[in-house]
């Protein structure tokens, strides 16, 4: 059997075998395996055992060099061929970059997204960047489809990272083309979020009256408010001689690498999300009140109390801001404790609009009111429940046509 041993460059396996020239003299052949030096040996030394055994048998014809020659290219026996970085090692690369170039929590999600979905596959599959093919990316999709059982929407995340990256890789001449822009896109999951009714609505806020959930509720079913402006709205955005609320703070929790950070922004999500609303008598009297039981145990505390977060209206007894996931645990706690049925926090968000719509609001106040980026956003999760405008309609066509 012909000899050969495997070579650690750049780490990547190679082998290496002890071939022969004509004239007798040892030539060392260069062969990549695909595969990374971490975590692969076992598999490079199957794949040495198997090839050396191809070239034992190669070397017993009669033409043994020309088959040699048309099997394998020759490589030096210094330097291997330099094939490019493995995919998954450029995403790793890419990620890199990226961490000074987006916000943190943008480059949370790409970190998730990359290290423990992404490279994981690729690297198993030992596909270099530059042969990477639309069908490879084709067939990681429906890997995550069929065997980790994810929604099309996560899949269509998943693209649009790697898209990105390989964006990337063209503008610097690494590839020829995106083969990231060949493939065949699964199609987008419509969503369509629980509501609760105005029944619903107002036996809630009855049982929620006093307690630290209170303000959460309200915020979320009257002004549409995401969980992030909750916990982020300050004393500074209420204007209680113009009887205002703006919403510009957000408090956002990002999970990085097992541990939970929370980010806050004096913006919000973004600039149509950064909008004024009416102060409403009734919310007001919740905030004077809340005023006044902060200052009561300010008083009460003393020095237990914290003051790190005293600009800041949504706190706990001791001062501290209430945490994002408290709201969700606390919200889900509450509706079994009061058999109310199931819905998501933020489907008092989805509720908030529902209830504007049956009472004649248009789409184009609700997005304003909600504070989504565009029209269509607001169009595409509600439009479904725009009944008003069906009895209109339904009215117009009564009285022009008879059967």
């Amino acid at each position: 059997m012909v000899a050969g041993h495997l070579q650690e460059k750049k780490g990547l396996f190679y082998m290496v075998l002890n071939c022969k020239d004509e004239e007798g003299k040892r030539k060392p052949k260069w062969i990549p395996t695909g595969l990374t030096v971490k975590g692969n040996k076992k598999r490079a030394e199957a794949l040495l055992l198997e090839t050396r055994r191809e070239f034992s048998l190669l070397l017993n014809a009669t033409e043994k060099e020309l088959i040699v020659e048309e099997i394998i290219e020759e490589m030096p026996a210094e330097e291997p061929v330099d094939q490019g970085p493995l995919f998954s090692v450029f995403m790793l690369q890419w990620l890199a970059m990226m961490r000074h170039k987006v916000e943190f929590i943008t480059y949370a999600s790409y970190h998730n997204v990359i290290t423990n979905h992404v490279v994981p596959y690729f690297e198993e599959k030992g596909f270099f960047l530059k042969e990477l093919l639309p069908s490879h990316i084709q067939d990681y999709y429906q890997y995550e489809l069929d065997e980790n059982g994810v929604t099309t929407n996560t899949v269509l995340h998943y693209h649009a990272n790697i898209r990105k990256a390989l964006k990337h890789a063209l503008k610097n001449d690494l590839i020829n083309t995106n083969p990231a822009d060949k493939i065949e896109r699964p199609k987008k999951n419509d969503f369509v979020g629980s509501f609760y009714n105005k029944q619903e609505i107002n036996f809630l806020f009855e049982k929620v009256k006093g307690e630290l959930i209170e303000l959460a509720v309200i915020l979320a079913a009257f002004y549409g408010l995401r969980r992030s402006e909750v916990v982020g709205l300050k004393w500074t955005a209420i204007n209680f001689e113009n009887k205002t609320i703006n919403i510009r703070h957000t408090v956002t929790p990002v999970y990085f690498e097992g541990k939970e950070h929370i980010i806050e922004k004096d913006r919000t999500k973004n600039k149509p999300s950064r909008r004024t609303l009416p102060l409403v008598p009734t919310f007001e009297e919740l905030l004077l009140r809340i005023r006044e039981l902060q200052a009561l145990n300010k008083a009460i505390c003393r020095k237990s109390y914290c003051t790190d977060y005293e600009e800041y209206i949504y706190l706990d007894k001791l001062g501290q801001r209430v945490k994002p996931g408290y709201i969700t645990q606390n919200f889900t706690r509450t509706l079994k404790k009061n058999g109310l049925r199931h819905i998501r926090y933020h489907d008092l968000r989805h509720s908030c609009a529902s209830l504007l719509l049956a009472n004649g609001v248009s789409m184009k106040e609700i997005q304003e009111w909600l504070g989504h980026s565009n029209y269509s956003t607001t169009a595409n999760i509600y439009s479904h429940l725009e009944y008003s405008s069906k009895l209109s309609s339904a009215s117009t066509m009564s009285n022009v046509l008879i059967f």
